[in-house]
């Protein structure tokens, strides 16, 4: 862990408990770092998308405070070595499909849309930048989370994709709508359906990835940008602004397109579920080699 953000203030938040997110307080940089530890597997379990919300809520309501702890930036990372997330819940996305439990699946992808949107959003337009800091693994939704923060910050051995397309779906948790801002909808069309695994530094050249780390400086990256947005604080959050009007991404486009996903999803064959069966025991198999 970084010298940085050692800093042991606390802010109300720590007040709650969470089970698989770690929360520290930079009070110095005025930063809250969140590292996920999921469990059984390394992905959006409905408990971290819960922990995650809550964090969200509870943190809101402190910038909100006429009292607050100042908070000017929240980073997203993982406490689980060499894996940022892998994505969706493949195991609970299979038992819900097998049984056809669409109330079920519609409730987690709009669960895991309000995380995007609050990472889009810097948690509904509050004086805030959310950054997620990649080191290794984000694959499937775990990549969308990343791309969905105000800057993404990215280790050069890390790698990221979109395998969704390997089992005859799509990611449905918002990768077109952002890929089609930050590229533009063939490329994003492209990168979605060829089911590559990128490199950091293959997507640091394309603009998905703002800032390239070496491995192992992933948190020191993080200061460093915070110290250059603080230089220029006011120009570049009003462009953020600027950039959200002009090409806005809308929660209701994110629900409408999980909707989608949703009924995608309930299409599936069994052989179908058998390849995302198999992926299940793949984020097994790297979460025990992590551990």
């Amino acid at each position: 862990m970084s010298g940085h953000a050692s800093q042991n203030a606390k802010t109300s938040i720590h007040k709650d408990k969470f089970r698989q997110l770690s929360l520290r307080y930079d009070s110095q940089h005025r930063v809250v770092w969140c590292y996920m530890h999921a469990a059984p597997r390394s992905c959006f379990t409905p408990q971290l998308l819960s922990e995650l919300e809550r964090m969200c809520d509870l943190l809101a309501a402190e910038l909100d405070h006429p009292k607050r702890q100042m908070v000017d930036y929240v980073v997203m990372a993982s406490a689980v070595p060499g894996v940022f997330n892998l994505g969706g819940d493949l195991a609970l996305f299979r038992q819900l499909v097998i049984n056809r439990d669409r109330s079920g699946l519609r409730q987690y992808a709009h669960a895991c849309i309000e995380l995007q949107w609050n990472n889009l959003s810097h948690l509904d337009n509050r004086d805030v930048t959310t950054v997620a800091l990649v080191q290794g693994e984000a694959l499937g939704g775990g990549f969308e989370a990343a791309m969905f923060a105000n800057v993404m910050v990215a280790e050069r051995g890390s790698r990221m994709g979109l395998p969704e397309i390997l089992f005859n779906l799509f990611p449905g948790m918002g990768a077109f709508s952002i890929l089609s801002r930050k590229l533009d909808p063939i490329r994003a069309e492209r990168m979605i359906l060829s089911g590559k695994i990128f490199t950091a530094e293959e997507l640091h050249e394309l603009g998905v990835v703002d800032v390239l780390a070496e491995d192992g400086k992933g948190e020191e990256a993080v200061y460093e940008y915070i110290a250059r947005e603080n230089r220029s604080r006011n120009g570049i959050r009003a462009l953020r602004a600027a950039k959200a009007i002009a090409n806005p991404i809308t929660r209701e486009e994110l629900r409408s397109v999980a909707d989608i996903w949703v009924d995608a999803a309930l299409r599936l064959k069994s052989r179908d579920l058998r390849l995302m069966e198999r992926l299940v025991a793949r984020q097994s198999a790297m979460q025990r080699r992590a551990a």
